[in-house]
């Protein structure tokens, strides 16, 4: 192998370690969201009025609690991690 073949290798290695690290930090701000939204739908419950609005309160808050958890098990599959990020506690 030549020395551009070498540089071309490490050039291509390079481009696909920073997508990765693209594609995880992008995924750390989608649990974030999708936390903030779980607490919200949390919230929204505790001042739901009437049948139709604890119906959809109580939707909303499993459909976030899924969604959060769905992430959850991608980064980990993943194998992302961020210091000081709060886990698994959404609110």
């Amino acid at each position: 192998m030549d020395i551009l073949q070498r540089w071309s290798l490490m050039r291509e290695k390079g481009k696909a370690r920073e997508a990765a690290e693209l594609q995880a930090e992008s995924l750390l701000q989608e649990i974030q969201e999708a936390q903030q939204d779980w607490a919200n739908a949390k919230r929204h419950f505790e001042y739901a009025e009437g049948q139709d609005q604890i119906d959809y309160a109580i939707f909303a808050i499993e459909a976030a609690e899924k969604r959060y958890e769905m992430l959850l098990r991608h980064a980990k599959r993943l194998s992302v991690k961020k210091s000081g990020f709060r886990g698994s506690e959404a609110g």
